[in-house]
């Protein structure tokens, strides 16, 4: 299975015609937030996938066609303190928005709120066990868990809660954005028991 996992930055090679044929083996479309409903629209459109998202911090309102407000791109599922089943490709998906609170925007959490979303993932989980054998396939966030790709600043510290979710719920795959790879020397990728944590910014091509 290829996933076609996409944040924060938008790429001219995705954004063209060139995106059909450049990604015609993806399976799944996954955004990890901060990119505008517009660029993803158009990436659900082109590919015709199974897509997810959840928003980062950055948010903003579009018009459609009807001159309807609106907050999410069309054509995809919101992760945000949700768990889905995508039967096409037997996958367990869950997600949650938003970074730490650094200032007085939307769409930030203090850690206490975080842990409050990642709590009532639990039942879900649980039932997941039960049903299919397994908790977790993929953990969709914008911030990063504590201590893995995350920064010491503010705006880019780690959440506490989504490392103990993949320390105790050991999903295959814990996507995430929110922290920009100014360095091409800075990890993108990471193993934590078994966990492959991988930072999505601009685009990344994932086998799983």
């Amino acid at each position: 299975m290829k996933i076609l996992a996409v944040s924060d930055l938008e790429v001219p090679l995705i954004y063209s015609h060139a995106i059909r044929e450049r990604f015609k083996n993806v399976d799944l479309v996954i955004s990890c937030g901060d990119l505008s409903a517009p660029y993803l629209e158009y990436i659900v459109s082109s590919l015709d996938k199974p897509s997810y998202f959840v928003n980062g911090n950055h948010v903003s309102q579009i018009e459609d066609e009807q001159g309807i407000l609106h907050l999410e791109p069309q054509g995809a599922v919101n992760l945000h303190k949700n768990v889905v089943y995508d039967q096409t490709n037997d996958l367990l998906l869950a997600g949650i928005e938003g970074s730490l609170r650094y200032n007085s925007g939307a769409y930030q959490y203090s850690q206490r709120k975080m842990w409050s979303m990642v709590y009532g993932l639990i039942p879900r989980l649980m039932q997941n066990k039960i049903r299919f054998g397994r908790y977790l396939d993929v953990f969709v966030t914008h911030a990063a868990p504590t201590g893995i790709h995350d920064a010491n600043d503010r705006a880019h510290q780690g959440v506490d809660a989504f490392r103990w979710l993949i320390d105790n719920f050991k999903p295959r795959l814990h996507l995430h954005g929110h922290v920009h790879r100014y360095n091409p020397l800075t990890p993108l990728e990471s193993k934590h028991n078994g966990t492959r944590v991988i930072n999505a910014y601009g685009y990344r091509e994932i086998v799983l």
